[in-house]
C-alpha cells in the first residue's frame, strides 16, 4: 500500500509541470528585416578604405597600380609610365625627380 501511495506522489509530480503553462521560455516572434542598411566595403564607410594595418582611411590613393600604371595625386591614371612627366623618373619614396642616376643598374653594372 505504501508502494502505491508512492507512485501515485512520483507521478503527479512528475505530471503536474507538463499541465502548467511554460511561461519561462515563450517562442520569439520572428525579426523584421532592417532595409535602411547600407552595405560598405570591408566595414569603413562609403569612400573609406582599410589601411595596411586595418585602419578605416579616407585618404585618396596614389601611387602604382598592378597593371604598370600609375594613379597621381590628382587622380588621374597614367596608363603605362611612371607617371612622371618626360624626362623625370620615380625617387626612392615615390616623388618625380629629373636629376641624373647615378647607382647600380639592373644588370649588374654601374651609372
Amino acid at each position: 500500500m505504501r508502494r502505491l501511495w508512492l507512485g501515485l506522489v512520483a507521478g503527479a509530480a512528475l505530471a503536474a509541470p507538463a499541465l502548467t503553462p511554460a511561461h519561462a521560455l515563450p517562442a520569439m516572434p520572428a525579426l523584421e528585416r532592417v532595409q535602411d542598411v547600407t552595405p560598405v566595403a570591408e566595414g569603413c564607410g562609403w569612400g573609406r578604405w582599410r589601411g595596411p594595418w586595418g585602419g578605416c582611411r579616407d585618404t585618396p590613393y596614389h601611387g602604382p597600380l598592378p597593371g604598370g600604371g600609375w594613379v597621381g595625386p590628382g587622380g588621374g591614371v597614367v596608363l603605362g609610365g611612371n607617371g612622371c612627366p618626360p624626362g623625370f623618373w620615380r625617387g626612392p619614396w615615390g616623388h618625380c625627380r629629373d636629376t641624373p642616376y647615378h647607382g647600380p643598374l639592373p644588370g649588374g653594372g654601374w651609372r
